[in-house]
């Protein structure tokens, strides 16, 4: 599989988002153990989970503790393998979502997760979400704290804004390797989070990146999201899933970029992790401009198209997480 590098670690280009495997609808632990064994056959070693990816009350970590039966059982190497986990968030098992960003509680999960995963570091822990009751700088410093602390080997951010990105690099230095938001077909707000991530040499991970394409996990069960657009009538010609051109179209988007598309079938994260050998024509890349359903603004396009007419580049509400 084509690589991509985190900080100082090479992982193929193409991870593995491991949430659908223990929240809501979730399948049962043979098939998700199955799910990440034909994750890492087909070269996928960016394993994405969090604290909160669980079901119901009082199973908090059930997706960390699940993937570290799956990596004791698989038969083969898995020691280049990166699990990079999230605190900061919580599940009361009613649906809803909690934000927890204190220094005491983001120490405390991490200690946890590291328990929970079987290993002495984790090697990347990223704030979930930044908590609006704490100042980031506190949050962050927490993060600074497991570093010195060797609790955890590098530190990222989610669901942050340019601004939260420049403080947390101010704060952690060379020690925040990644930036992890929201970007898909259908949702690319995050075009300004990305280009900085690329100017401070920090991994972009996608997640929900099948926007547009497929359902979220956490969207209902899962399904197309639409068809008729750019994505899936080039995927047609190709006779690939649209899902394929997807992630494609993202790894295209920019060298730092990461996506992390859930699964929860062995058949899915295969066809995912094919996308890292699918390279996409530059004609091919200007059909995919637009965003599903709408246009795309000059400041969304890639730097190779910015300057261009976005007709001329034509013509060549979301899951909680």
């Amino acid at each position: 599989m084509r690589q991509r590098t985190i900080g100082r670690i090479t992982v193929g280009a193409i991870g593995l988002g491991a949430m659908p495997l223990s929240i809501e609808g979730r399948p049962d632990e043979r098939r998700a153990v199955a799910t990440v064994h034909a994750a890492l056959d087909a070269g996928v070693t960016l394993i994405d989970t969090a604290d909160s990816y669980h079901w119901h009350a009082g199973e908090r970590g059930h997706n960390e503790l699940l993937l570290a039966r799956a990596l004791r059982s698989y038969g083969g190497d898995t020691s280049g393998v990166l699990v990079a986990t999230k605190g900061g968030r919580g599940r009361p098992g009613d649906g809803s979502w909690t934000v927890t960003g204190t220094p005491e509680h983001l120490k405390r999960a991490a200690e946890d997760s590291a328990r929970r995963l079987g290993v002495e570091a984790i090697g990347l822990y990223q704030l979930h979400k930044p908590d609006p009751a704490v100042p980031w700088a506190e949050s962050v410093g927490a993060l600074r704290e497991l570093l010195d602390a060797g609790t955890i080997r590098a530190a990222g951010i989610s669901n942050v804004t340019t601004a939260g990105i420049r403080e947390a690099h101010a704060i952690l230095g060379a020690g925040l390797v990644s930036v992890q938001n929201r970007y898909s077909p259908a949702v690319r707000t995050g075009e300004p989070e990305l280009r900085l991530s690329e100017r401070l040499g920090l991994a972009f991970l996608s997640w929900s990146p099948l926007g547009g394409i497929s359902r979220s996990a956490l969207d209902g069960p899962p399904g197309p999201a639409g068809t008729g657009t750019a994505f899936h009538r080039i995927a047609a010609e190709r006779g690939v899933s649209p899902q394929r051109i997807a992630l494609a179209w993202l790894l295209a988007r920019s060298p730092v970029v990461v996506p992390v598309p859930g699964a929860s079938r062995p058949a899915s994260v295969q066809d995912s992790a094919r996308a890292a050998e699918t390279e996409l024509t530059e004609a091919e890349l200007a059909r995919l401009e637009a965003v599903p359903g709408q246009g795309l603004s000059s400041d969304c396009r890639p730097p190779r198209l910015i300057g261009r007419p976005a007709g001329a580049a034509a013509r060549g509400a979301g899951p909680r997480r």
